[in-house]
């Protein structure tokens, strides 16, 4: 599966958002936390319903990502399929919870600093730092083949 890298930059851009204007926020809580609130997004799923799926696993999004089948890996968890399908590993994931990814603290607007894992402007300017690299890897990606003579139009061409 092709992980879907426009709707895991977009989800990241509209949790930002969220939280700038006030949405619920709790570190604690599984549906109200930073990877709570980017499934909340890409889900649509709410902050209780985010929770209670959550609990049917055990521990932080750390622990709960580990839980997977030991024959094929796959993770048991809905709520961590739907951030796979997004393209995030395991380790993403644990660095969205708590704001580790160096790459992405090296970009930050006022240049690298260690940010706090449970404070509500930390987690937005690193979600969109994050949406950011994201957005440039992928238009950088994207191969335009610019022929090297460019036919002549003429009136008749319309």
């Amino acid at each position: 599966m092709e992980p879907d890298t426009l709707l895991l930059i977009g989800g990241l851009r509209k949790a930002a958002a969220n939280l700038r204007n006030g949405a619920f926020y709790a570190w604690g809580h599984h549906g109200a936390c930073n990877c709570g609130h980017l499934l909340q997004v890409v889900t649509k799923l709410s902050k209780e319903d985010i929770l209670t799926y959550a609990h049917t696993g055990q521990g932080e999004w750390t622990e709960i990502v580990e839980e997977s089948c030991s024959v094929t890996g796959i993770p048991l968890g809905m709520l961590i399929t739907e951030l796979r399908k997004l393209g995030l590993t395991n380790t993403d994931i644990h660095n969205l919870e708590y704001l580790e990814d160096r790459k992405v603290l090296e970009q930050l607007p006022d240049g690298f600093r260690w940010l706090k894992r449970n404070q509500r402007d930390d987690v937005v300017v690193y979600f969109e730092t994050f949406a950011n690299m994201l957005e440039e890897k992928l238009i950088n990606s994207i191969d335009i083949q610019i022929p090297q003579q460019i036919p002549e139009l003429d009136e008749h061409t319309f």
